[in-house]
């Protein structure tokens, strides 16, 4: 079978959802993942429309790139124009990419609603532009913008619109789902329909699908029209994109090389899917999504007693691929439901040595029952759950302690809040005193915590960072006396933890949730 071309576009269109903005140096950066990972085209950007893309391109020429091609993105010459007047045909040129990707109209609404143009014209723009870049030796990948609603309105026109890029010699026909509205058998029916046209017409041509996740079915979309002919798949890792996102090659590269034994990537570069992954939302400043298919946090996560129990004996009972081949891992979650099986589990898997006669799994387990009684949620809180077990093996050695701390907030007429925090910590019989400003009293405290840290532990939590802080009140008919739960998400260059802390007041729960994670991080060093 022929190998699947993996055409990503998360420099382009993944730069489209909400929240995300790459710089051209962090674009380079992204561009070597994605080649060593093996992408066949990495697509990075549009350089006719704005100056940062124009700067990717200009670094990107010094980029030696081993398994990419790399690829600008543009569109059909525009009205009335010829193809050399055309500036974003000149862009297209002037970024001295071997492919290039341009985008023309499928839909007839697009043309005549949109556009205000003919329709005889629009196939016209088609055809030339892709005669003109294939005559300046570029590798030609023609979008069909909206082909799949625009078969479904007018069957006819659509599929002169792409015969019209394949008679022009265009490398590669792509079918966007760019409402992503259309579902995986009206996908099967309409690719092999255009399928069909184009070997008729124009011989065979290779086809590519373009899909978007608004019905949530870009992936499956995707996975169809690869079984119904298509050899070219375009994505984002991440699905990152304008509205619900485009589709995810986190979860088709996966199922291509895993369940189908399609080629895309090399597999041995599979087990790097789950850090470029992570790679790329540190980038773009998102937190990962925990239950995203085969690289999140819960995608082997195990909760329920019987599961456990089960994959303790074989893991196949529960996990439909071993995690490890995307570069994943098991993992198995403490809270009120758990049994010893858990909890025997998981200190095995933090090589915590328990008791063999069952004691300590068993007073763990009811000690998180307890805990939990009172509002902590383990199966959220990992790194407090670490120190918690390491406690009842003895295996628990604080590399700092608590003498006290003092939160200042000040409030003044028209201007913000101004938080101040003094801590007092004793590391190795050595005392520190430190005082910090901070956005608030948590900030306040936990640069001062940093502050004095730094005196014992030079540089260790230089590249850690606090990524989340969730308050939840427990019970709101209490008022202001209410208990809270405080959760908050740590990363580093390496990992992402979860620390809690519960109690009436806010700072002394925040408190107790980041001296869980500061030692946490401390005892990894």
């Amino acid at each position: 079978m022929e190998p699947i071309l993996l055409y990503d576009t998360t420099l382009r269109d993944g730069t489209q959802g909400e929240n995300i903005s790459f710089s051209a140096e962090k674009k380079i950066e992204i561009a070597k993942r994605l080649d060593e990972l093996g992408i066949q085209y990495i697509e990075g950007g549009w350089p006719g429309s704005n100056p940062t893309d124009m700067k990717f391109f200009q670094l990107a020429k010094k980029l030696p790139l081993q398994s990419s091609r790399l690829t600008a993105f543009g569109s059909t010459r525009r009205k009335g124009l010829t193809p050399s007047k055309d500036q974003n045909i000149a862009a297209l040129i002037q970024s001295q990419t071997p492919a290039v990707a341009i985008v023309g109209k499928s839909w007839t609404l697009h043309v005549e609603e949109v556009m205000h143009n003919s329709l005889k014209e629009n196939l016209a723009m088609i055809r030339e532009s892709v005669e003109y870049l294939k005559n300046r030796k570029k590798e030609v990948i023609f979008d069909a913008e909206h082909f799949f609603d625009g078969y479904k309105k007018n069957p006819e026109y659509a599929l002169e619109t792409i015969t019209a890029a394949a008679e022009a010699e265009a490398d590669f026909i792509v079918l966007c789902d760019t409402n992503g509205g259309t579902l995986p058998f009206e996908i099967e029916t309409i690719m092999k329909e255009a399928i069909a046209a184009l070997n008729k017409k124009s011989g065979q041509v290779h086809i590519g699908i373009h899909a978007h996740n608004d019905c949530s079915m870009a992936v499956a979309n995707s996975i169809t029209a690869v079984r119904s002919g298509a050899v070219m798949v375009h994505g984002t890792i991440n699905g990152y994109g304008e509205r619900c996102g485009n589709a995810d090659l986190t979860s088709i590269i996966p199922i291509l090389c895993l369940k189908m034994n399609r080629k895309c990537i090399p597999k041995k570069n599979l087990k790097d899917l789950r850090k470029i992954s992570r790679f790329v939302s540190e980038t773009a400043n998102l937190v990962p999504l925990n239950n995203r298919p085969f690289v999140g946090e819960s995608a082997f996560a195990h909760k329920g007693g019987i599961h456990v129990s089960a994959i303790m004996k074989t893991p196949k009972a529960y996990e439909h691929i071993d995690p490890e081949q995307v570069g994943n891992k098991r993992r198995v979650l403490v809270s009120d439901l758990s049994g010893k099986s858990n909890v025997e589990y998981k200190a095995k898997e933090l090589a915590i040595t328990l008791n063999e006669n069952g004691h300590d799994s068993k007073n763990i387990v009811a000690e998180i029952k307890r805990l939990e009684r009172e509002g902590y949620q383990f199966e959220a809180a990992e790194g407090s759950l670490q120190i918690l077990m390491e406690k009842f093996a003895k295996r628990f050695k604080p590399l700092f302690e608590l003498e006290s701390f003092m939160v200042t907030i000040i409030k003044q007429k028209n201007r913000q809040c101004a938080s101040q925090a003094s801590i007092k910590i004793t590391v190795n019989g050595r005392t520190e005193i430190t005082v910090a400003e901070g956005n608030g009293p948590v900030s306040a405290l936990d640069n001062a915590l940093r502050k004095a840290l730094n005196k014992f532990y030079p540089d260790s939590l230089k590249t850690t960072h606090l990524i989340d802080f969730k308050v939840r009140v427990l019970e709101g008919s209490d008022g202001t006396s209410a208990k809270v739960r405080v959760l908050i998400d740590t990363r580093d260059e390496d990992r992402i933890w979860s620390t809690i802390g519960v109690s009436e007041d806010i700072i002394e729960a925040s408190w107790q949730a980041l001296e869980d994670s500061l030692q946490y991080k401390l005892s990894k060093k």
